[in-house]
């Protein structure tokens, strides 16, 4: 399995002006929100693992469009 850009942290906190470990990445986020889109939608999506999949590959092209611009 490769290792995919996680974009950094969503909601970076600091303390004492370092930043604090431990926080969301901006990838889980997109892909939270994929999820609660498709279920929310009640798009047929298959089986909950499938779910998790098509959600990460949303937040995926969501970090490469981030890169990229708009063109």
């Amino acid at each position: 399995m490769s290792a995919h850009d996680d974009g950094g942290p969503a909601f970076p906190h600091f303390k004492q002006g370092l930043p604090v470990a431990g926080s969301l990445s901006l990838r889980d986020w997109f892909a939270g929100q994929a999820l609660a889109g498709y279920l929310a939608r009640g798009e047929p999506i298959g089986a909950y693992e499938n779910a998790a999949i098509i959600s990460y590959r949303q937040a995926d092209a969501m970090l490469a469009a981030r890169k990229g611009g708009s063109k």
